[in-house]
């Protein structure tokens, strides 16, 4: 099953391909925000992300590939999938720019 996640662009270009990805919430929080449909991804991003400046990426995780633990956990009224752990590289199966129109709402990715 492929899930999503939303990295600002500079730390995914910063971070070394051949070693595990830890988003910054792996730290704060414990695991990694992840969700599993694009739309809902568009909605939590043009919610909570607009007005922040700056490009981001959305990694495509395979879970399947992950070595790290995946729960299913309630926020919004919504099921979302939190990766409790790093996730390997060989676990991202892609890498892709996530626009923005001129007034900073996302756009759709795939």
């Amino acid at each position: 099953m492929i899930i999503y996640h939303m990295t600002p662009a500079l730390s995914w270009q910063t971070h070394s391909k051949t070693e595990p990805y830890q988003a910054d919430t792996l730290a704060t929080e414990g695991f990694i925000h992840c969700t599993r449909e694009a739309d809902r991804l568009m909605q939590v991003a043009n919610h909570f992300y607009r007005q922040i400046s700056g490009d981001f990426v959305i990694l495509s995780v395979e879970t399947d590939l992950l070595a790290s633990e995946v729960r299913w956990e309630a926020a919004d009224g919504h099921l979302f999938p939190h990766i409790y752990g790093p996730i390997q590289p060989e676990a991202i199966v892609a890498a892709t720019a996530f626009p923005r129109n001129p007034s900073g709402h996302f756009l759709p990715f795939m």
